[in-house]
């Protein structure tokens, strides 16, 4: 790898794997989405608060972070390390209240915002804030050397617990201390595991251990260790003893860890190799678990697909019934009939059209404007007809959706993240207004284009724009509503005689489709914006499939780069442990 730092093509990919792994689809409930987001969360740290940092600055100090069980004298021995206090330690646990980084005065640079750790606010004075980096320089620490004391990894705090989590995440190397308590306790060997599997670079420290059971438990711990992958990790034991004055332990006690680290300070080729192994792993347990988060996004694409055909079926549903409705002939009772009643005259039904638009050409002769008014009581009653029926249709498909989603754990929860859904919205009947309305302007408007030639007519002249617009809406309600009977079906089909009178029966045929197409396609974008108020809640699984691949092809892209920056350059490349 270069000496500063690294490929362009490495860094890229890695660059573009955290982006598709942040915008990974993992919204929904799913059996496996709990552990998909502890992933993500690992990966999105460790790659923007270790690995892309580590990778621009490869020659930058290295970082060892201390960590381990509670009470195993983690901040005690990080002050004997340094030679001073630097860290507070006591009895009340957790202890650590903020971590702490020590590093020379002259490596200050190094450890600013924007390099290790971006996310976390820096202070140069002890804190109770548990999430700021306190930075303490010191020259007891050589140049090229920092230590970083993070919290309990098994606090009682589960904010200590996360935080020493993406503490050790960062770590060039781990110095993992524990005590002779505690040393067999199962989470720090979930984390010593954890280091193993991505080959991060470890040295464990037995501290607080009497001097008599140093042998025996030393060796039982190294057989630990070496059953889990860790043999080649340094092991280093530090008896229990006394403190002076100001809580150090005595300089023989921690005297091999401190040449130990200062001789790692001191040999930049040393400092290289475990940060190279450090790294290299970080990058190919990325790549592993981006593949992992691709693989649960499996169950979202199921979840999605079938909560978005639940939708669409109840919404489709809605729109199919309100288009059998406005042309099957129920609408055709009620107000509406009455008024159109009125509009044409109750009396025996006429033999022939002419005679009937003879008569009502006459009446309309001598109050043109009340015969007008009666047309606009037609227009209006057929109005609140289809406003009712929308509404109607709007809060079953609404009730029909939260039903269906409530039934499943991933709906479930999406509903509770939000209010009113299992209703229409607050202003679908304004909506619906304005629909109706521009719809019957519509209608008029169909009468205006098809009579353009035929206004000059005695027919036309009879009932004017509006008068045949009401009857076309009548005939449109009941076109396919077969034989009817009664006074219905007879004051329906004077509708359809008088339409066919004017245009023909071929023309009222296709105006009463056109005005039944213009209404459905109102009604479909109207319950349309309806759904979105569902369909925004999740991803279309389209999307999810396409985020899937998109991560997929990234974190096989970020392993192709970490052959050429690591494997090939150190002859591994037949050596892969996949």
């Amino acid at each position: 790898m270069p000496s500063e730092h690294a490929s362009a093509e490495l860094l890229g990919a890695l660059g573009k794997l955290l982006g598709e792994v942040d915008q990974a689809s993992l919204l929904l409930e799913t059996p496996s989405v709990v552990e998909a987001r502890q992933t993500r969360a690992a990966v999105l740290d460790q790659l923007s608060d270790y690995v892309l940092p580590r990778l621009v600055q490869l020659n930058a100090p290295l970082l060892a972070v201390v960590g381990g069980s509670t009470g195993a004298g983690k901040s005690t021995l990080v002050n004997s390390i340094v030679g001073q206090r630097i860290t507070e330690s006591g009895v009340l646990r957790p202890t650590t209240r903020s971590p702490v980084l020590v590093h020379h005065p002259a490596d200050a640079h190094w450890f600013q915002p924007d390099r290790i750790l971006p996310e976390m606010p820096r202070t140069l004075t002890p804190t109770n804030d548990t999430y700021a980096l306190r930075l303490a320089p010191s020259s007891r620490v050589p140049r090229g050397l920092a230590i970083l004391d993070a919290p309990d990894v098994d606090s009682i705090d589960k904010g200590n617990r996360e935080l020493a989590t993406q503490l050790l995440a960062a770590a060039d190397l781990w110095l993992f201390v524990t005590s002779a308590a505690r040393y067999a306790d199962q989470v720090p060997w979930d984390y010593l595991r954890a280091a193993a599997e991505r080959s991060t670079s470890v040295a464990v420290v037995l501290d607080r251990t009497h001097p008599g059971a140093v042998l025996e438990v030393r060796g039982h711990l190294a057989r630990m260790m070496t059953s889990r992958g860790l043999s080649d990790s340094p092991l280093f034991t530090v008896p229990e003893s006394g403190v002076d004055t100001e809580g150090l332990l005595p300089p023989d006690a921690v005297a091999d860890i401190v040449g130990w680290l200062h001789e790692l300070a001191a040999d930049p080729e040393a400092r290289t190799r475990v940060v190279t192994q450090t790294l290299e792993g970080a990058v190919r347990q990325n790549v592993f678990s981006a593949h992992d988060i691709a693989d649960a996004m499996d169950d979202q694409i199921e979840v999605a697909e079938l909560l978005h055909r639940d939708l669409g079926n109840c919404y489709d549903k809605a729109i199919e019934d309100i288009a059998v409705a406005t042309w099957d002939g129920s609408l055709l009772r009620g107000d509406v009939l009455a008024r159109w009643q009125d509009f044409v005259g109750t009396g025996e039904l006429l033999r022939s059209v002419e005679e009937k638009v003879g008569r009502i050409r006459d009446r309309l002769m001598d109050g043109v404007s009340g015969k007008r008014t009666r047309s606009n009581e037609v227009s209006e009653a057929v109005g609140q007809a289809v406003h009712m029926l929308l509404l109607e249709h709007a809060e079953s498909a609404a009730e029909a959706v939260a039903r269906s989603w409530n039934s499943a754990e991933a709906g479930r929860t999406l509903l509770d993240s939000t209010h009113g859904l299992e209703r229409a919205s607050r202003e679908f009947r304004t909506k619906v207004e304005r629909t109706v309305r521009d719809w019957q302007q519509g209608v008029l408007e169909l009468v205006r284009t098809e009579g353009a030639d035929k206004r000059m007519t005695a027919k036309f002249l009879a009932f004017g724009v509006n008068g045949i617009g009401v009857a076309l809406m009548i005939v449109m309600i009941s076109h396919r509503a077969g034989p009817v009977g009664g006074e219905a079906g007879g004051t329906a089909a004077i509708g359809q005689k008088l339409l066919e009178a004017i245009f023909g029966d071929q023309a009222v045929r296709r105006l009463a489709e056109q005005a039944h197409a213009d209404l459905g396609a109102r009604v479909a974008t109207l319950l349309d914006e309806e759904k979105q108020r569902y369909a925004q809640l999740l991803d279309l699984p389209e999307t999810i499939r396409a985020s899937q691949a998109s991560l997929r092809d990234a974190a096989q892209n970020a392993e192709y780069a970490r052959h050429t920056d690591f494997l090939d350059e150190q002859g591994l490349e037949g050596e892969i442990n996949q």
